[in-house]
């Protein structure tokens, strides 16, 4: 329990933190109302004890300044000058309770801990109350053994602010695992910024996650804000952070640890508080062996794991999502019934879906928009997909892809570098060198 005391009386405060720290507590004590504001721009608490008589204003007006400034943290008040009308004031400003000096140290401890127990059962109970109202039209979970070890994991630590590390193949909801950790958490109201860490060109990763000041390089004609600091009071999603280039990984380590950025080209430190999800389809420890990712990076950032199993190894849950699928596109597209018949159950159901959740959804949105009639067929599908009923190797021939000649170039640009990929054991830099392409470029590409 992080307890912050606010109290002038410099002796009963040292015999306060004493007590506290005996109990456990980790404790910051000041003596007046400055110096309580200026603890609260250093770090979070979770209860205050404030006198309400202070040296440069009242504990009333403390607490009136860090509910303004969006801070939600128990006050329990004290004073030796009690009257109904300050006592009512405090109640009302939101304190959850009122002493009156002088007071045994001992009541304060008890007091402090009945507070603290019952604002952990309100988070919870508002917790809860946010899972029933979530709108779960956009994420899905099967309903089999390891995605519901997945959930329960996700249940644990949704409402806490540990940094999580979500590993898992390309396409298996790391994304949407990463929102569903923020929506349902208590940072929901705030912003959820994701930056795909892969995407960026590596010469400009550390201005756009830091920002810049102007006049820091030559296009910098203004001040920037980074992408650090705009997920401030919310949750940061880094996506393929073992693409993070090695000098920008020391300067993120950096904020983990202090929770400050430093924009390029400025000496000025921004306190950032939000919430960091980082995820990857590659193996860092494989990555810290090879010297491309910093170890003490990867310790900071694998605090709590959640490891999504590849579509593959959940065949049994092939229906399910399907029915999710099309219900999700009915919706978007406005259509009516849909009928898929055995033979594209089976096909779907033999394919071994490396693009996983995501390669699945592409290929339901490609059938309900080609399909002529309410059924799906086999032509409606992805050429790779449906090459598997006629039993081709796996590459794309001229006549099993169809369209428009962009949108056959389109289908073999992305199986080329699905096998690049594929090749390269994971790595898509690799990938792209061996294309000869730009990560960017790559990145793009499986997108369009």
């Amino acid at each position: 329990m992080k307890v912050l005391i606010i109290e002038d009386e410099t002796a009963f405060r040292q015999v306060l933190e004493e007590e506290f720290r005996g109990e456990g507590g980790d404790v910051t004590g000041v003596g007046t109302g400055k110096e309580a504001l200026q603890a609260f721009e250093d770090r979070e608490f979770d209860i205050v004890i404030t006198d309400l008589r202070l040296p440069d204003t009242d504990g009333i007006e403390v607490m009136k300044a860090v509910r303004e400034a969006g801070i939600e943290v128990p006050f329990l008040l004290m004073t030796a000058f009690a009257s109904v009308r300050t006592a009512v004031s405090a109640l009302q400003m939101g304190a959850a309770d009122y002493l009156i000096k002088p007071v045994r140290v001992a009541d304060v401890v008890r007091r402090v801990k009945q507070i603290h127990e019952l604002d952990r059962l309100q988070r919870e109970n508002t917790l809860l109350k946010r899972m029933v109202r979530q709108d779960y039209s956009h994420y899905w979970y099967p309903d089999t053994p390891v995605s519901q070890q997945v959930q329960q994991l996700i249940s644990k630590v949704c409402d806490t602010d540990l940094t999580i590390l979500i590993v898992g193949e390309t396409g298996t909801g790391k994304g949407m695992t990463a929102r569903l950790l923020h929506s349902v958490g208590p940072r929901s109201d705030r912003p959820f910024v994701s930056v795909n860490c892969g995407a960026i060109p590596e010469n400009l990763v550390e201005s756009e996650l830091f920002g810049h000041a102007k006049g820091a390089f030559t296009s910098a004609d203004k001040a920037t804000d980074g992408l650090i600091k705009a997920a401030h009071g919310g949750t940061l999603f880094l996506d393929e952070i073992g693409e993070l280039p090695l000098p920008v990984q020391v300067k993120f380590l950096t904020f983990l640890e202090e929770k400050i950025v430093r924009p390029v080209g400025s000496v000025k430190d921004i306190k950032v508080d939000c919430r960091i999800i980082a995820a990857t389809n590659r193996n860092l420890e494989d990555l810290v062996a090879e010297g491309k990712f910093r170890r003490d990076l990867y310790f900071r950032l694998n605090v709590f794991q959640i490891s999504l199993p590849p579509l593959r190894e959940q065949k049994e849950a092939l229906p399910s999502l399907m029915n999710f699928t099309i219900e999700k596109y009915k919706q978007s597209f406005d259509i009516g019934e849909v009928v898929v018949p055995d033979e594209v159950r089976d096909l779907l159901y033999s394919y071994s879906w490396p693009g996983n959740i995501r390669e699945f959804d592409n290929a339901m949105e490609r059938a309900l928009l080609l399909r002529e009639n309410k059924e799906i067929t086999v032509n409606d599908l992805p050429p790779a997909i449906a090459s598997a009923a006629v039993g081709t190797s796996g590459m794309l021939s001229p006549d099993s892809v169809s369209g428009s000649f962009k949108s056959r170039v389109e289908t073999f640009e992305r199986h080329v570098i699905a096998e690049a990929i594929k090749a390269a054991g994971g790595d898509r830099r690799a990938a792209a060198q061996s294309l000869g392409i730009g990560l960017s470029t790559l990145y793009r590409k499986l997108e369009s």
